[in-house]
């Protein structure tokens, strides 16, 4: 299969690269010229990995290298998804399957992901939209070990083909048709992730982190299913298993940016950071949506105080833990 992948990052590098290792015909678009020509001249994306990667991956700045693919794989933060999905629309000449990595929100309507995907592409050039999400670092995959994601779509026949292209020795795709359940499972994860690095950043142990991402699942799953999700999806790789690896590993960039947060306080972060950080976006969309629709948030409303109206890290910790008590089974999944 010709595929092209939006965007040279280290996430589109690394799934570029299972797809080349598969044998399919492979090229990457970016609008970095240290990025495209490091890939095509070196074999690398030194930006991103200390290490070789495959040869046969080629890189380029031209847009019209969509026309002819099969299926365009969206690997653009979340912010400039829209932007590069209208750019790529014009130059389509067949219908594609459209695959989305991204987790996250639309920052301004709040659409899911494929939502915002169905809205821009034209009906007429695609075949399907499936979502490659789950427990995934880079930084791994790059190395090719063991990650385990789903394709996830309401279009199993799609998501069975996407399953087929990436699946290998060492990266294994399941399917799921939870469309609502799996998108916003793996969003509302970094806000807890940006959590999980603010509890290391104040000092506080494995007893908090192992507390917070119990909670953080319960406070995904009554968000998820309030918004038509199913609930065995929580239970899963874009539920508790993208939760665990996204809220310990210094390889997250959610965790860094708590970790910093808790540390110097969100103005310094804010002062500093270069990099996305999808959970500061999503933090204020779930937020927003949650006091909507009247959907108990707990961490997440501490977060966004710490975020967005600089209130310190450690007081929204003691926040939490002065909350009235209750007992846990009749709180996980209710709304309030």
């Amino acid at each position: 299969m010709k595929v092209t992948v939006l965007g040279t990052g280290s996430w589109g590098t690394a799934l570029a690269q299972v797809l080349a290792d598969n044998g399919n015909d492979v090229i990457l678009w970016g609008i970095s010229d240290e990025e495209v020509d490091d890939i095509n001249e070196n074999h690398r994306n030194s930006r991103y990995f200390d290490t070789k990667i495959n040869e046969k991956l080629s890189a380029t700045k031209d847009i019209n290298a969509v026309s002819d693919s099969d299926v365009l794989l969206a690997a653009v933060p979340t912010m400039a998804l829209e932007s590069v999905l209208i750019q790529a629309a014009e130059k389509v000449e067949k219908p594609v399957i459209v695959i989305n990595v991204a987790k996250g929100f639309h920052p301004v309507s709040h659409e899911r992901l494929s939502v915002v995907i169905r809205r821009i592409m034209p009906a007429e050039k695609t075949k399907a939209v499936v979502s490659l999400i789950g427990p995934s670092h880079a930084e791994e995959v790059i190395l090719r070990l063991v990650t385990c994601i789903n394709a996830v779509s309401d279009d199993m026949e799609a998501a069975e083909t996407v399953q087929k292209l990436f699946s290998n020795d060492y990266f294994r795709v399941y399917r799921n048709d939870d469309v609502i359940g799996a998108e916003v499972g793996v969003a509302v994860k970094n806000i807890i992730a940006l959590a999980s690095g603010i509890l290391e950043g104040i000092g506080q142990g494995d007893n908090a982190r192992a507390a917070l991402m119990t909670r953080g699942l319960a406070e995904m799953t009554r968000f998820g299913t309030a918004l038509g999700g199913r609930e065995e999806t929580y239970l899963g790789l874009d539920g508790v298993g993208d939760l665990i690896v996204t809220c310990t590993s210094r390889h997250s960039r959610n965790f860094m940016a708590g970790l910093k947060i808790g540390q110097e306080g969100a103005a310094a972060f804010f002062r500093d950071n270069k990099k996305t950080v999808e959970g500061v976006a999503a933090c204020k969309v779930v937020y927003d949506e949650a006091k909507k629709r009247g959907i108990e948030m707990p961490i997440t409303e501490q977060i966004y105080k710490v975020l967005y109206e600089n209130k310190p890290p450690v007081e929204a910790a003691r926040s939490l833990m002065a909350r009235d008590l209750k007992p846990e089974s009749a709180s996980v999944y209710q709304k309030h």
